[in-house]
């Protein structure tokens, strides 16, 4: 991959983050604009994308050996993130599940979507990830953040409260009226459903945004982050989850292009729903937000080495 066509790629993510950076250090939509537009992705845009992406998605297409090795990453570097949180850095529970999505979760749709196609010719794969990533990563994640946050006592209460948050959760929530659809072979009406795509598709560039206004946020709002703890994170997310993808992968066999997509994709940096979420329970934003920044920027440099070092011959 040339560099032109990898910089065309990351183009919208800094342009929409300059953006809210600058409607935020205007003034332009008040001091409320942070908070209102978070809440406006949380609770409306992104459950309208998931829903729509997993209605329309064969379901049974993530379970293959591909997927494992990528699942694989995705769960090592997870661990070291939840890990760091927790002894080097003395995070409470519910800010090492931040750092540990902010270490392992990958910017799979609006970034890996157009990497894929450059590098691999299509997307089929990155399909898969955000499959796993949106059925079975973000769940637990938002299980444990709700449980981590909100506590819910013990005994009887606990057990409600985790049974209901799938109703309460509008992210879940989505994600499982989506995949029942796909399951039924269920489709909405083409005027409702084009409807609901046109409302998911404002998910991606309002998080953006949101990411932008918190680089000017007051310090009480976004909290302060260790430089050692996003370094921690970065590395994890950018160098170990591509390593352990790698390694997995050739234990499975995978083929060249099969072990260049898991790679690839296990390369993409933090996603900026780790800073959604975090922004949603309360949580300070800094980590996520710094994670989101740096890994994206030293990606340009991992994912050009991956396609170099990866690529079969005769491309």
């Amino acid at each position: 991959m040339t560099m032109q066509p990898l910089l065309s790629s990351f183009v919208p993510i800094w342009a929409l983050t300059a953006v809210g950076y600058l409607v935020g250090r205007t003034g332009l939509l008040g001091e409320q604009a942070e908070a209102v537009l978070g809440r406006f992705v949380f609770h409306v845009a992104m459950p309208a994308a998931l829903f729509t992406m997993l209605a329309g998605a064969p379901l049974g297409s993530f379970a293959n050996t591909s997927i494992l090795a990528f699942a694989a990453g995705t769960l090592a570097a997870s661990l070291l993130g939840w890990a760091a949180a927790r002894w080097l850095f003395d995070r409470r529970p519910a800010d090492r599940t931040i750092s540990s999505m902010a270490a392992g979760y990958v910017n799979s749709a609006n970034l890996g979507i157009p990497v894929a196609l450059q590098v691999l010719g299509d997307a089929s794969f990155i399909g898969q990830v955000l499959l796993f990533q949106v059925l079975l990563v973000t769940p637990v994640i938002l299980t444990a953040l709700d449980v981590g946050t909100r506590g819910g006592g013990g005994g009887g209460a606990a057990h409600r409260r985790l049974l209901l948050m799938p109703l309460r959760n509008p992210v879940i929530l989505a994600s499982a009226l989506g995949a029942t659809c796909s399951a039924l072979d269920w489709q909405l009406p083409t005027a409702l459903g084009h409807s609901c795509a046109l409302l998911g598709s404002a998910g991606v560039p309002t998080a953006l945004i949101t990411l932008g206004l918190s680089l000017h946020g007051r310090p009480a709002t976004t909290g302060s982050s260790p430089r050692a703890e996003v370094g921690v994170v970065v590395l994890t997310k950018n160098l170990v989850q591509p390593l352990v993808a790698l390694a997995v992968g050739s234990l499975l066999q995978l083929s060249d292009r099969q072990l260049l997509a898991v790679v690839l994709c296990s390369a993409l940096p933090t996603a900026q729903n780790v800073f959604v979420f975090a922004r949603e329970y309360g949580l300070s934003t800094a980590l996520p937000r710094n994670s989101v920044l740096c890994s994206t920027l030293l990606s340009m440099v991992t994912l050009s080495a991956i396609d170099w070092a990866l690529m079969p011959p005769g491309r």
